[in-house]
């Protein structure tokens, strides 16, 4: 992952209480979405039928706006697993969920649901990611973009990448962190992922989580 050249100040200065206010209270400042877990897609129901085509290897921006508006999509819970990491926060029941390292330097707060309360570009799943980000940090999407740049979630099984995101990360003395975006606007919903590291670093925690967690697609 690329670390931009530099973030405003007033930028990083949200971010940072952002973060602040999540490590206190456990809450965004902004709900995203507003709804319930009802307003989030219905699993599929289970079959034994094959799927016909194939989801490919990669799910870039263009290729999300190829997905049909019934498609599932949700993370693949893969640190459930992984002795490095412990449950700080279980599922809120708004779709998100808190991972901490067993060390305590590093969380990885989870979401996943509908962008009901995020000013989408439609057919745009780019600026789309960047909205998210945006939400999450109280700043205009135009703010956002300059400074955000593109990486990855990996799909269908971790480890393998594929899965275009938008991304910023910044450095608060010896504090990192990293919020990563999806949205696809073909379905309209998102996930993203926010690591915070008071000690280590918040862009190769990320990568070790994409080793184990993936965004998983339901055709």
């Amino acid at each position: 992952m690329t670390r931009p050249s530099s973030i405003p100040l007033r930028l990083a200065a949200t971010a940072v209480a952002t973060l602040a206010v999540l490590s206190l209270s456990g809450c965004l400042y902004a709900q995203i979405p507003a709804g319930s877990p009802s307003d989030t897609p219905a699993p599929p129901a289970e079959t034994d039928a094959p799927i016909d085509g194939s989801t490919g290897s990669t799910l870039t921006f263009a290729e999300g706006l190829d997905l049909t508006s019934d498609t599932y999509i949700e993370w693949g819970d893969g640190l459930v697993v992984d002795d490095g990491w412990k449950i700080v926060a279980p599922d809120d029941g708004n779709g998100g969920w808190t991972y901490g390292t067993v060390d305590g330097t590093c969380t990885a707060r989870f979401w996943q649901g509908h962008t009901t309360d995020v000013p989408v570009v439609a057919g745009d799943d780019s600026a789309s990611s960047d909205a998210i980000l945006g939400v999450l940090l109280q700043t205009p999407t135009a703010d956002v973009t300059p400074v955000a740049t593109t990486g990855e979630f990996s799909y269908m099984a971790g480890g393998n990448g594929g899965v275009e995101t938008r991304q910023v990360v910044g450095v608060d003395g010896s504090r990192t962190w990293l919020m990563a975006a999806r949205a696809f606007t073909q379905t309209g919903v998102g996930l993203y992922v926010i690591v915070d590291c008071t000690a280590g670093d918040a862009e190769a925690t990320m990568a070790a989580i994409n080793e184990e967690n993936a965004v998983v697609v339901t055709p």
